[in-house]
C-alpha cells in the first residue's frame, strides 16, 4: 500500500519549512507560506550511463570518504565567443555548471541565450528547450538574428516535464542546454502548478542533478517578480552555481552582473546593446555613455563611475530654467532623487547659491547610477552651476569626488584607476579628492587637481 503523501508548508522567500502554516516566517516575511505535498517515496537517483562520479549530493552514495581518497579536477572553462559573458563569468562558462539568467520582459534573455546556444552547437550537441513558444517562433528569431550554428549538433524542444526534457537530453547526448523558463516547466516529484514553490524546487533539483552527474552544462531562464527578483522559492538560488541578472536601463543599454557565481567573482559587469541583430557586446562603453558632441555648452561635466571592476567615463548633463510654478520642479534621469536634494541644499548652505529654477538632470546613454556611487558627486554640483552661471566646462575635464554635508571633498575608492581610464581617453585635466592623489598619477600626461573642499572647486573650474 503506498504512504500517503506528506503535508509541509514552505515560505517563498527563505525556503523554510514548516509542519504547519503560520502567518509570519522566521526570516521575517508575512504570508509567504504555501502549501507543498512531498510524496514519501523516495525520488530514484540517475544512474544512467555515462554518468561520472562528481560526488553531487544525493548522486553517488556510499558514505563519507577521507579528504585524500577524492580526486579532485579543476572546473574547465570556455570561452563561448560573447565577449561580455565571458567577462561576466570570468573567463568563460564552466563545463557541467548550471546557472540561472533573469530580468524584467524584453531583457534580452532569450536573445542572448539564442546566440549562445547556436554558438556552442558549432562544439558539441546543444538543446535549447522552450516551454513558453512555439518551435517556429524560435526559428523565426534564429532567422531574424542570422544567428552562426551547426543545424546537425542544434536540437530545439518543446516540452513543459521534466522528465521528458531529462529523457530528450540522454538520447542526443546533449552537453549544453537551455531551459526557458524555470517557472514553465513541471516535474512528477512534487505537487502543484507551473510556477508554484514546490515545482520550482524540485524541477531545479532534478535538472542540476542530471547536469552534474553527466557535465552538461545548462542555463536556465527565470522570471522576476515586481521586485525585480526571481520569482519563487529563494531556495532556488542556492541550488545552482551562478545567478545572472539583466538590468534594463532607459535605452537600448544592458547591463549582466553576477549576483552568485562558484566559479568565479561577482565584481564584474557586462556592458551589452540590444540591435536588430540581438544583444552586441560593448568593448569600450565609455564611448557610448559620452555624448561625442564636438559643441562646448554650459551644463555639462564628465565623470568616472566605477560598475563592478570597471571603469566607465559617462555624461551627466543639467539644464536649469526659470521656473513658471509656485515651486521649482526637479527631474533626474538616471540618477537618485535624494542625493540631488542633498546636493542641492549643500550648494544652499556652503556657497550661498541661490536655486529658484526648475532643474532637470540626465545621464548620457540611459545609464542608472546606483545611489551608492558616490564618487559623482563633483560633477554633479559641476554640471549645476555651470548650467546656472551660464559657464563652460572643457570637454576634456573630467570631474570625480564625493561631497560631504560640511562641504569637504571627501575620497573616492579605486581613485587610480578611475584616473587612468580618464587618461587613457585623452582627458588633460582631472579633478580628484586632495587625499586620492597618488605620485603615478604624474605619468598618465594628464594635469591632476587634487581639491579640498567645495569651494576650492568652484573658483578653479569658473
Amino acid at each position: 500500500m503506498a504512504k500517503p503523501s506528506k503535508l509541509e508548508f514552505v515560505c517563498t522567500d527563505c525556503g523554510m519549512n514548516y509542519t504547519r502554516w503560520q502567518g509570519q516566517c522566521k526570516c521575517g516575511a508575512w504570508n509567504t507560506l504555501a502549501e507543498m505535498r512531498i510524496s514519501s517515496s523516495t525520488a530514484k537517483k540517475s544512474t544512467r550511463k555515462g554518468a561520472s562520479a562528481s560526488g553531487y549530493a544525493g548522486g553517488t552514495g556510499g558514505g563519507s570518504k577521507k579528504i585524500h581518497e577524492i580526486h579532485a579536477t579543476e572546473a574547465e572553462k570556455q570561452l563561448t565567443g560573447i565577449g561580455e559573458l565571458d567577462r561576466v563569468l570570468c573567463g568563460g562558462v564552466t563545463t557541467g555548471s548550471v546557472n540561472i539568467i533573469s530580468g524584467d520582459p524584453g531583457a534580452g534573455k532569450t536573445t542572448l541565450l539564442s546566440d549562445l546556444v547556436a554558438r556552442m552547437s558549432k562544439r558539441t550537441a546543444s538543446l535549447y528547450c522552450t516551454a513558453e513558444e512555439s518551435l517556429s517562433q524560435f526559428k523565426n528569431r534564429v532567422d531574424r538574428l542570422k544567428l552562426d550554428y551547426d543545424p546537425e549538433s542544434l536540437y530545439l524542444l518543446s516540452e513543459t516535464s521534466v522528465e521528458a526534457i531529462i529523457d530528450e537530453l540522454e538520447a542526443n547526448q546533449i552537453k549544453f542546454a537551455v531551459i526557458d523558463s524555470i517557472q514553465a516547466v513541471v516535474t512528477e516529484n512534487a505537487n502543484g502548478s507551473p510556477g508554484s514553490p514546490s515545482q520550482v524546487k524540485s524541477a531545479a533539483q532534478s535538472l542540476t542533478q542530471y547536469c552534474k552527474q553527466n557535465d552538461v552544462t545548462m542555463f536556465i531562464i527565470a522570471h522576476v517578480n515586481k521586485n525585480n527578483e526571481i520569482a519563487g522559492p529563494q531556495t532556488l538560488v542556492h541550488i545552482v552555481d551562478a545567478l545572472l541578472h539583466i538590468d534594463t536601463n532607459d535605452g537600448q543599454i544592458r547591463t549582466l552582473r553576477a549576483n552568485k557565481n562558484r566559479f568565479g567573482d561577482i565584481d564584474t559587469v557586462g556592458i551589452f546593446r540590444m540591435s536588430e541583430r540581438g544583444m552586441v557586446s560593448v568593448d569600450n562603453p565609455s564611448e557610448i555613455f559620452l555624448s561625442g558632441s564636438t559643441t562646448e555648452s554650459p551644463g555639462s561635466a564628465i565623470t568616472c563611475i566605477r560598475k563592478g571592476n570597471r571603469n566607465l567615463l559617462l555624461e551627466i548633463q543639467c539644464l536649469t530654467t526659470e521656473t513658471e510654478a509656485e515651486f521649482p520642479q526637479r527631474v533626474c534621469v538616471g540618477l537618485n532623487m535624494n542625493r540631488i536634494k542633498m546636493l542641492t541644499g549643500i550648494l544652499r548652505k556652503h556657497t550661498k547659491t541661490k536655486i529658484y529654477h526648475d532643474t532637470f538632470f540626465n545621464i548620457i546613454g540611459g545609464l542608472k547610477i546606483d545611489e551608492s556611487e558616490t564618487c559623482i558627486d563633483l560633477a554633479l554640483v559641476t554640471a549645476m552651476l555651470s548650467s546656472l552661471n551660464e559657464f563652460v566646462v572643457p570637454r576634456k575635464t573630467c570631474i570625480m569626488g564625493e561631497l560631504s554635508l560640511n562641504g569637504d571633498v571627501r575620497p573616492i575608492d579605486s581613485g587610480v584607476p578611475r584616473v587612468k581610464e580618464a587618461a587613457q581617453h585623452g582627458f588633460n585635466q582631472i579633478f580628484i579628492p586632495f587625499r586620492n592623489y597618488h605620485k603615478s598619477m604624474e605619468g598618465l600626461g594628464a594635469k591632476i587637481v587634487p581639491v579640498k573642499t567645495i569651494h576650492e572647486l568652484i573658483e578653479l573650474i569658473k
